[in-house]
């Protein structure tokens, strides 16, 4: 059952990210090179493809393969929360989209990580997930936010209002940083907590 799940997952992942990435490169305003290099700089995209890859893996796993990254789960869990978290929280209302690109951003922002936390809560092995784990998946995001902050500051491009340093400065933007931050431990320590509740 597990397999097939996340065969499903998968090819749901597969199509939302293959179909964003037609409607970015059709609608750019940029150089093709540019637009590919700006597509791989949303946060949105990088997690859907890491959660879409890993659901992959799974469904072409050999049967009975040992899993041995312990904690994973939970990491790109977390990570895709904070993706739906942050789009229905702070960019719902930041644009209206229609046809297509509206059921690729619900696929993206909404679906995907609905469907990430029922695999979660399904096939998580819960009771050997450690809380400094959360430091290990820290590097992901924190890495993220310093590379399209330098990139920004000789493109003049940033994928997401609340980190323009050219519209809010710089202090505001780090200090819209540390509050995501924090929303990324908060989440973090809640999953590993709950996981542990559930397993008891």
């Amino acid at each position: 059952m597990k397999k097939n799940i996340a065969l499903i997952f998968a090819l749901i992942g597969w199509f939302a990210l293959i179909a964003q990435y037609y409607l970015h490169i059709e609608n750019r305003i940029s150089s093709l090179l540019e637009a590919n290099f700006r597509f791989f700089t949303y946060f949105t995209i990088l997690v859907n493809l890491i959660v879409t890859i890993y659901f992959t893996s799974v469904a072409f796993k050999k049967q009975g393969a040992e899993d041995k990254n312990i904690g994973y789960l939970t990491a790109i869990t977390v990570y895709i929360t904070i993706v739906g978290v942050t789009y229905q929280i702070i960019l719902r209302g930041t644009w209206q989209p229609t046809g297509l690109q509206r059921i690729v951003d619900e696929l993206l922002h909404s679906i995907m990580p609905v469907l990430t936390i029922i695999f979660w809560y399904l096939f998580e092995n819960k009771a050997k997930v450690k809380y400094s784990q959360i430091l290990k998946w820290a590097v992901f995001p924190i890495v993220y936010l310093i590379v399209i902050l330098f990139r920004g500051s000789f493109s003049g491009f940033y994928p997401y209002p609340f980190v323009d340093v050219t519209a809010l400065g710089l202090t505001k933007v780090l200090i819209n940083s540390l509050f995501i931050t924090i929303l990324f431990f908060i989440i973090s320590f809640l999953y590993i907590r709950i996981g542990k509740a559930l397993k008891k």
